[in-house]
Parts: C-alpha cells; structure tokens; sequence
C-alpha cells in the first residue's frame, strides 16, 4: 500500500473516531500527523509543523478576543440594533444586508478570509438576537463572500487570471466573475428559503424594539405590568378596605388612613420608575458611551487596515483588542477566556495534517491519477470534485493555483472549452469555504455566540458536505458540458 493511500485511509479513520467518539478532531489530527509523518513519511517535527496555520491562528485568536470585548462593552448590540434601524425593523432582510456587504467587501480587494472575520460576528451577533438560524446568517456571509470573490480587482480573480494568462489558456475575467456570482447568489437563495428566511418578522413591532434596551425590553415590560396590577389590586383594597373603616370609624380617621395607603402607593410608583430608569441607563444598546465608540473605531481602522494598507487582519485585531483592553480592562477581563479555544485546535489540528499530506505528495497524487484518466469530460468533473473536497480543508488558492496547471493536457486538446472549466474549477474550490476547516467556515465557527458549537460545528460540517458533493456536479453540467469557451 503506498505512502499516500494510508495517509488518506488516516484522514478517514480520524473523521469517524471525532464523530462517534465526540473527541476534538484537531488534536486527533495532531496526532495523526505525527505518526503518519513520523512513521509512514520520515518526516521530522519541523517537516510536520511546517504545515501548522499560523497566520490562521493568529486570525482565528484575534478576531475572537476583539470581538469578545466588543460583546462586553456592548458594541455588537448597538451594532445590531442600528442595524434594524438601517433596515426600518425588516428583519428578512438583514442575511441579504451581510451577503451583500461581504461581497462588495471581496469585490473591491478584501481577502475573502478577511472580509468574513469583519462582518460574521457582527452577522452572527445579530442572528442570536433574533432567534435567526446561525448556520443561515453564516452561510450568507460565506456566500457573499464567494459571489463577489471572482471581480476583476479582486484577489481571487487577479490570482486565477494570472495562472491562465501564464498557462497561456484562453480567458475571460467577467465570465469568472459572473459565474461565481450567479452561483452563490443560486445558493444563497435556496438556503435563505430551506432555513426559515421566509418566515423572519417584517413588522412594525420589529422596530420598537430598537428603543428598548433588549436585555431588559421583557423583562421591563413584564414588570411594567405586573406593577400596574398590584398597584390597581393594591388600591381597589385599599378603597375598599378604607370605606369599611370609614363607616365604624370616626370621619376624620378614615380620611387620614386614605391619604397615608395614597402616599405609600406613590412612593412605591416612584421606586419603580426609579429603577427602571436605573436600568435602562446601565443597559440601554441604543446609545454609544465612551467604551462603545472607541469599539467602533477599533472596528473600522481594522477594516482600513486590512483593505487600504494591506495589513495582516490577525495580528491587526490583536493590537487593537490589547489598546481596548487597556483603557477599559474591566470589560475585558473575561475576553481571552472567551476567544474560540477549541475551534482554534480543531482547524489548527486539521490544517495541519492536511499540510503533511501536501507535502507528502498526497494532493498531487490524487490529481494527476485522475488527469491520466483520458476521458476530458470525465477528468473535468473529477477534478472539480478533488477541488472542492481538499478546498473544504486546505487553501482555496493553492488548490485553484495546483489543479488549473493539471487541467492544461486536456485543455489542449479542445475538446473541453477552458473558460468554462476554469470557472467550474474557481467555483468548485470556493464555494465550499462554508466548511468548518476552511478559513471562512472557522470564522463563522468562532464568531458565533450563544449557540452550542459541537451541534453548529456538525451542521456546518454537513453543510459543507452537501455543498462538496452537489455543486460541483451543478458548475461541471452548466459550465464544462456546453463548452463554454
């Protein structure tokens, strides 16, 4: 049996031990890449931690911490309710808010990682206030992404129209972009209606909730009328109990016992109003304090920084969350404890063994066994799944970068158009970012808060799943088939 067929015979062992045995599939994968790397590859430890994520790391450590502050000093909360506001209480329309932010976001120069970890916290934030499914705000985000990922100006298509222009392949830069527009865009639509988008409030009462503070909107109201119903019980007793003393007590007493249960009622009124004041002031999201503005403008230099400068969004938001945390520590303090620990040593631990295979020799095997298939449409729709299956857990671009150049034999011979099977490729290796190991998939694993992450962790894994094996089987059929190209 040959050195890469065990290491794949591994990764599958390693996927069914995490699923039946609820055991971190990182550090199962830690594991497996030191024996298999060890054992089957006569690698060193440098060799195997040569594919450990660390730029990953640094993004998945960073985002989490500053977001996890921006939770505590309340920033996401005013962040959602302004949201509401931009929207008018159309709460359906929201996903499409952040499908389209994220890919005008990519569209423009962000790398799809980068735009994620911007807005998916936020998305997600806004999801668990609205009772919105996670994985329906998620997956928006990841799509939206994707949909704007292939622009002419972005990075994912000047990357893939490079590699054709240097395989001297024909091109055509809107088709790349329009396909993977139209296919997430597709994909985002049939999610939003198979995960309840069509049944999300659209009224009025939607909007009223921005002006009450939400963590105390029920609870006030409640309380609200619960006051009201012991003050009108409380006063019905007491005229009641009043004209039964009147009319055995002397007139001047049964007058003084009036005012006295009156001015006891009032002040028992004006301790309620007091505290609902109280509260209201310490937990009102609809207005910026000191804490919540300087948030703000963490967040939006981390989005210059990655946009404009080019800077790396990791270690951007670690610098920004440590300045937070020092003007402000008491919001903080429990930030570090609340970054993403255990998604952090699965997509590390996975990344990693996936970086042992590569360099094994693994991913290349797998591709050039099917180039030598000799049947182009046969070979075509082959190579998009392999796309989509290592993409799901390693690079998007150095998939795309490997498997275009292992296309070119059969391109050549013109029985397959290449601009159709280099979209069909792109696509097929993008869109299934929604995976909990790609880097967008971890980001939305991370950022979202309140929601029981082993559960969201194997919905996004199916998910992902659905996506690997129905889309590229979609893209081969529209876009190879016709030979476009």
């Amino acid at each position: 049996m040959s050195a890469e067929l065990i290491s794949i015979l591994v990764l599958v062992v390693v996927f069914v031990i995490a699923t039946t045995r609820s055991i971190n599939m990182g550090a199962l994968a830690f594991a497996a890449a030191y024996g298999v790397g060890e054992l089957v590859a006569d690698f060193d430890a440098d060799k195997i931690f040569a594919g450990f994520p660390g730029d990953l790391f640094v993004v998945l450590v960073g985002v989490t911490y500053l977001f996890a502050i921006a939770r505590a000093n309340g920033t996401t909360d005013w962040l959602v309710h302004a949201s509401i506001r931009l929207v008018r209480g159309r709460v359906v329309l929201i996903p499409w808010v952040m499908f389209v932010l994220t890919g005008a976001l990519t569209a423009i120069g962000a790398v799809s990682p980068a735009a994620v970890a911007i807005v998916a916290p936020i998305a997600l934030s806004f999801a668990a206030r609205y009772q919105i499914s996670p994985l329906l705000m998620g997956a928006m985000v990841v799509h939206g992404a994707q949909g704007g990922g292939f622009s002419p100006i972005s990075i994912y298509g000047t990357i893939v129209n490079g590699i054709v222009e240097r395989e001297k392949l024909p091109g055509n830069e809107i088709a790349l972009f329009l396909a993977s527009l139209i296919v997430n865009l597709v994909i985002a639509g049939v999610v939003f209606v198979l995960f309840g988008g069509l049944k999300l409030r659209n009224d009025e009462s939607v909007t009223e909730t921005v002006s009450v503070p939400a963590s105390s909107s029920v609870s006030s109201s409640a309380s609200s009328s619960a006051s009201s119903a012991v003050s009108s019980a409380g006063s019905a007793s007491s005229s009641a109990g009043a004209g039964a003393e009147a009319k055995s007590a002397p007139e001047g007493r049964g007058a003084d016992l009036e005012k006295d249960r009156e001015k006891d009622l009032e002040q028992d009124r004006e301790k309620d109003r007091e505290k609902g004041r109280s509260a209201e002031a310490e937990d009102d999201t609809t207005r910026l304090n000191p804490a919540r503005t300087a948030t703000l403008a963490a967040l939006v230099a981390l989005v210059v920084a990655v946009l404009a400068f080019d800077l790396d969004a990791g270690l951007t938001s670690i610098t920004l969350a440590v300045l937070l945390s020092t003007c402000w520590p008491a919001d903080s303090r429990n930030a570090v404890s609340q970054i993403a620990w255990p998604t952090v040593l699965l997509i590390c631990g996975v990344l990693t063994y996936v970086g042992v295979l590569d360099e094994m020799g693994t991913i290349d095997w797998a591709g050039e066994g099917v180039s030598d298939i000799g049947v182009p449409l046969l070979s075509a729709v082959l190579l998009c799944y392999i796309g989509a299956l290592v993409s799901a857990f390693a690079s998007s671009v150095g998939i795309m970068g490997a498997l275009i150049p292992l296309a070119v034999p059969f391109l050549a011979q013109g029985e397959i158009g290449a601009v159709g099977m280099v979209a069909a490729l792109a696509v097929s290796a993008t869109v299934v970012d929604v995976s909990p190991f790609s880097t967008n998939g971890a980001l939305v694993l991370a950022a979202a808060p309140g929601v029981d992450r082993e559960r969201f962790f194997r919905q996004l894994m199916m998910y992902g799943g659905i996506v690997v094996a129905v889309v590229p089987a979609v893209v081969w059929l529209a876009l190879v088939v016709p030979g476009w190209g």
